[in-house]
């Protein structure tokens, strides 16, 4: 499965007000279904229909559905990164409206402060599946899987280059319940294999070496 990154600029940041505490929102389209967008991929409706789904379920209902501010290398969420907690994602046509509330985090904050400054941020996807090529157009498989929702990024209109970052062209799997980049499980598989000290001692440089070639 590939990681897979699509980033939104129509977001708005709004302030709503309860009980005299004031909260900062990011609000608009996180999702797009049946259209092919700028990276050349196309998300059936039916597939995000289904994830959008489950991510409600496991993630928004539960409390747990949380985005980074800036680019994540990977398909995890980490927590030393969180921003926002996405409170709602509802499906519009072909889109899919999300609603997400700024935190007092270290990451929020910075959130808030470059927000409060006017500085454009756009939300960006992210999440696992595969891609199958039909018609010159990459179709995500219904396995698709939301990492999160929305993360927040600066400069969504950049080149496909900096959305096509390095981490996409990856492999990730499953491994006991972790995702784990593909390159990474096979070194880790390879290592305790070798529970003979002197046979790991004489391996493991090799082994590393292959893992960065890998990379």
């Amino acid at each position: 499965m590939k990681l897979i990154r699509e980033e939104i600029e129509s977001v708005e940041f709004i302030v709503e007000e309860r009980n005299g505490k004031k909260s900062l929102y990011i609000e608009g389209i996180f999702l797009q279904g049946d259209i092919k967008n700028r990276n050349g991929r196309l998300y059936e409706m039916e597939t995000l229909r289904k994830e959008v789904q489950r991510y409600n379920e496991s993630n928004i209902v539960t409390g747990r559905a949380l985005g980074e501010l800036g680019h994540p290398d990977g398909p995890t969420v980490n927590l030393d990164r969180v921003s926002h907690k996405i409170v709602s994602l509802k499906e519009n046509g072909n889109n899919f409206i999300g609603k997400a509330k700024i935190l007092s985090t270290p990451m929020g904050q910075i959130a808030s402060s470059l927000i409060g400054e006017g500085v454009k941020l756009g939300v960006s996807s992210r999440g696992i599946g595969s891609l199958i090529q039909r018609d010159g157009v990459n179709v995500v498989g219904n396995d698709f899987m939301l990492s999160t929702a929305a993360d927040i990024v600066a400069d969504p209109s950049a080149p496909d280059a900096f959305v096509e970052g390095i981490m996409e062209g990856k492999d990730w799997v499953w491994d006991g319940g972790i995702l784990r980049e593909a390159a990474a499980r096979r070194t880790y598989k390879q290592i305790n294999t070798l529970v003979d000290q002197k046979q790991l001692a004489e391996h493991k440089a090799q082994l590393f070496e292959n893992f960065l070639n890998n990379l």
